[in-house]
């Protein structure tokens, strides 16, 4: 039994990728570099904003250009989050129906704390009270790290061994497994079943409806 949810969000709660890919093929093409596909960013994503643009450009941080190159992906980004983003189908009841069983739920992302605060304010802000962000400025550290999710739980009031972690990648894996944490993984994100299938969750979930049958 559980009666606290941590949720991923960009790949487990809504869909971002096209705003995202939008944003890293807008600094490409600015900065006449090869431009990635949706599908090449989508392998990118998971350890926050700097380390995807890393990824993305000729000799990462290491290019002489890289944060300026950072900064108008971001600014970029910023301004054009909401585009094409959503929530997955059956996202919002799931986040209804788990507020009326009393479970506590929060955010934790590796996106930057301002763009989750804006996207939570948007799509759940009558249900999630808690939602994080990158914030490495603070002392925080960034997923994989567990110091995100143990912020995110000392706000609920809630206890590791009662609470589940939802995401969709091999960084959620890691991440609840260093907060010493249940982890169920989603299908319908930013990676292959067979990838989630190999890093071996209490539960792949196909449809946001079946976390309900976990819970209990």
């Amino acid at each position: 039994m559980y009666d606290t949810v941590i949720f991923d969000l960009d790949g487990t709660l809504l869909n971002t990728i096209d705003d995202i890919a939008a944003a890293v093929q807008y600094a490409q093409k600015k900065y006449g570099f090869p431009v990635h596909t949706v599908d090449e960013v989508k392998k990118h994503v998971g350890n926050g904003l700097r380390l995807l643009m890393h990824r993305s450009i000729p000799e990462g941080e290491n290019n002489p250009d890289f944060d300026k190159i950072f900064a108008d992906f971001s600014e970029y980004y910023q301004k054009h989050c909401q585009v094409k983003t959503g929530a997955y189908d059956g996202t919002l009841d799931l986040i209804k129906e788990l507020k009326k069983r009393n479970i506590k739920m929060a955010i934790v992302s590796n996106k930057a704390h301002g763009a989750v605060d804006e996207l939570n304010e948007i799509y759940f802000k009558d249900y999630i009270k808690v939602a994080i962000g990158e914030n490495e400025a603070a002392g925080i550290k960034k997923k994989p790290a567990p110091d995100s999710v143990f912020h995110a739980l000392k706000l609920l009031g809630s206890k590791k061994e009662e609470a589940v972690y939802v995401g969709d990648s091999e960084v959620d894996r890691a991440t609840a497994e260093n907060a010493g944490m249940d982890c169920v993984l989603c299908s319908w994100g930013f990676r292959e079943r067979e990838l989630l299938e190999g890093l071996k969750p209490i539960a792949i979930i196909d449809e946001p409806k079946d976390l309900l049958k976990i819970i209990k």
